[in-house]
């Protein structure tokens, strides 16, 4: 369904939620979204691309597009800068996209602060047990990065009450509708539909006039 104007939704979940397949699901089933590219200053993996995965940049530049006010938000995680860009979010969201940024829970608040009709999704899995499945069944880290991890989970889950749906990823197929859904629904709420109840106030106005 093609809307006026664009939703800004934040994704955020435990590490091993499955958030970025379920990202990687929603923009290519749906053609009513984009993807926000996040800005950083750590270095870029191997496979990486600048402008795909990252825009990568120095800590020059990073600081100076804080000061130049052209971030949504931005965050310090294990030593380096990461950041939502504003211009091509803004730009997304006036041609009528819902715009993905899937980011933690701390650049989910900032951002939330900023713009009260974000709409806030928090990913998990059913259960903690199957989140340590998933962490261990990736075969790709240390048993002390897996705790980590989970410890990191624990503190995040004091805030799932601050999003505005839990996106349960059980079984993928069904979790993409489901977000579709949610999405969908949140169009329909006061707050993302004020240009049209403030043209229905201007019209009946006009009416009740017209009746006297």
């Amino acid at each position: 369904m093609k809307h006026s104007k664009g939703i800004l939704i934040v994704i955020s979940g435990f590490s091993g939620a499955g958030k970025g397949t379920l990202v990687k699901r929603l923009l290519s089933d749906y053609d009513n979204y984009a993807l926000s590219i996040s800005m950083t200053t750590r270095a870029p993996r191997n496979s990486e691309k600048d402008g795909v995965e990252y825009f990568f940049v120095t800590k020059e530049e990073f600081e100076k597009t804080i000061e130049e006010g052209g971030l949504l938000e931005h965050a310090c995680y294990c030593g380096n800068y990461y950041g939502t860009p504003k211009k091509y979010v803004e730009e997304q969201l006036a041609l009528g996209r819902d715009v993905i940024l899937e980011i933690d829970v701390q650049g989910a608040l900032q951002i939330r602060e900023k713009f009260d009709d974000t709409l806030l999704l928090f990913v998990t899995p059913p259960s903690a047990a199957e989140l340590k499945t998933r962490l261990e069944g990736r075969q790709t880290e240390s048993a002390e990065v897996i705790a980590n991890r989970l410890s990191r989970a624990n503190e995040e889950s004091g805030w799932m009450k601050e999003y505005d749906f839990i996106v349960v990823n059980d079984d993928l197929d069904e979790c993409v509708v489901n977000t579709n859904s949610m999405i969908e629904a949140a169009h329909c709420t006061p707050i993302r539909s004020s240009a049209l109840i403030n043209n229905l106030q201007e019209e009946l106005k006009g009416f009740s006039k017209g009746d006297n």
